[in-house]
């Protein structure tokens, strides 16, 4: 069952100029451009990340960071596919594989922090994290650039 308020968001969405917009300009640069920040960001030592004393006042705020992160990723790299498949079933299956792929990828960044990147360390938060990032960038996508 699909909550009220993200059905009449999506809705919505697909009827701004906004979602025009996003069928006409290829996805793929600034998905390529998302993946190459999101790895500096996840590679930066520890000793080099800012010290924020407001950001620690929002619960869990590092948390937020990722799930927007990843969020973004898969829906961009999602936006950049859809241009590519033909049949919305196909497109709909390779969505769920870029997103299983956004998972796979925060693992991966998890252990790169753990062995090769000083300061940085192993955390199954952010794994948490990435994953519902990946997962609400898949739904997000799947509603909203999936219009047929």
């Amino acid at each position: 069952m699909e909550a009220p308020f993200f059905h009449y968001t999506c809705t919505k969405f697909q009827d701004l100029k906004l979602y025009n917009f996003l069928q006409k300009i290829n996805l793929l640069p600034f998905a390529i451009a998302w993946f190459i920040i999101l790895t500096t960001l996840l590679c930066i030592p520890g000793s080099d990340l800012p010290k924020e004393s407001w950001l620690e006042k929002i619960p869990l705020y590092d948390k937020w960071i990722h799930i927007g992160l990843f969020g973004g990723l898969v829906f961009l790299w999602c936006g950049a596919a859809e241009k590519r498949k033909k049949n919305l079933k196909s497109m709909q299956q390779f969505f769920v594989w870029i997103a299983l792929s956004g998972c796979v990828y925060g693992i991966a960044m998890e252990f790169v922090q753990k062995y090769w990147i000083p300061n940085r360390s192993f955390d199954i938060g952010d794994i948490v994290a990435d994953t519902i990032g990946s997962i609400a960038g898949l739904v997000f996508a799947t509603k909203l650039l999936t219009k047929r």
